[in-house]
């Protein structure tokens, strides 16, 4: 049972998200090459940093705007103590606990339970609850919810989310611009080029957004597991984050905000219930993280 030891779990997660990262460069390398390839250094020299170029602009721009641009999507409103001084006291505790600055606190209106954190870095976070889920959940599973949406101020997931996603824009948007100028003519002087190296760039040009589409939704998964464990490394309570889960599995309610923009940013993912493949999703199966800590409580508080 010692794969369930929360510092253990941190470690394997975090290992995992680099080499996913790794990945999503060795992927953009990869189409760099196939373009050079098919269409010769010519034409790809001026495509490949308007690509990234365009990406970059969207995604680091929400990047830096994070908590505001999230606030308007999700319709959440800035509270201070006084709306909510017991929801604060949890959330103090939790800070003390994680070493983090106190956040931002956000409500959004809704009749699902569901919670989430944002922000670029620890001193601009933000984290906001439904109002279904401050009614229906205790003390210890709320603690567990704050734990994990401050492990991800921790972690730094905006940060991490935001370099896997103007990567994976990069790469559609190259792949796109290239694809579309094969269907109109493309380069034609391949004489003398090998025509199985001109094969092979055409499928890495066309399967490279899936590839890219994939690696993150792997990454967020990485992430949301790495979250789970460092909740618990704060609290050193896993059977709170546990139960918290447990009442979400169990609540088919699904928050208004179900953009496929802020999926990935809730405690449990509103996509769950649609016809998602499981590699496409931004979030383990639920059921799973929930073995995963029960696994944790089994092993008692000095084996965590």
């Amino acid at each position: 049972m010692a794969e369930y030891n929360f510092r253990a779990l941190q470690s394997a997660n975090k290992g995992k998200t680099y080499f996913l990262l790794a990945s999503m460069g060795v992927l953009t390398w990869l189409v760099a090459y196939s373009a050079l390839t098919y269409f010769g250094a010519g034409t790809t020299s001026a495509i490949v940093p308007i690509a990234v170029g365009i990406s970059l602009v969207g995604v680091w721009g929400s990047y830096y705007g994070s908590d505001k641009l999230v606030l308007t999507m999700t319709g959440a409103k800035l509270i201070t103590r006084e709306d909510a001084p017991e929801l604060f006291n949890v959330i103090e505790e939790v800070v003390i606990a994680s070493g983090l600055p106190m956040p931002k606190v956000a409500i959004v209106e809704d009749t699902a339970p569901n919670a989430f954190a944002t922000g670029r870095n620890p001193e601009h976070a933000l984290i906001a609850f439904t109002t279904r889920m401050l009614e229906v959940m205790d003390r210890d599973e709320l603690q567990g919810v704050i734990a994990h949406e401050l492990s991800h101020v921790a972690n730094r997931d905006t940060l991490v989310s935001a370099v896997a996603a103007s990567t994976a824009g990069a790469i559609a948007i190259l792949s796109d611009f290239l694809t579309r100028m094969m269907f109109f003519g493309g380069r034609r002087e391949r004489e003398n080029q090998n025509p199985l190296a001109l094969v092979v760039s055409l499928v890495v040009l066309m399967l490279a957004p899936i590839a890219a589409m994939l690696l993150k939704s792997a990454i967020s998964r990485k992430r949301e597991a790495l979250a789970d464990a460092t909740a618990v490394s704060f609290t050193r309570n896993p059977a709170g984050l546990r139960k918290a889960l447990e009442v979400l599995a169990s609540d088919t309610t699904v928050v208004r905000q179900k953009s496929n923009a802020v999926a990935h940013i809730w405690i449990q993912s509103p996509l769950d219930g649609q016809a998602v493949s499981k590699m496409f999703s931004t979030h383990p199966p639920i059921q799973e993280r929930i073995a995963t800590l029960r696994a944790m409580e089994s092993l008692g508080p000095t084996d965590s």
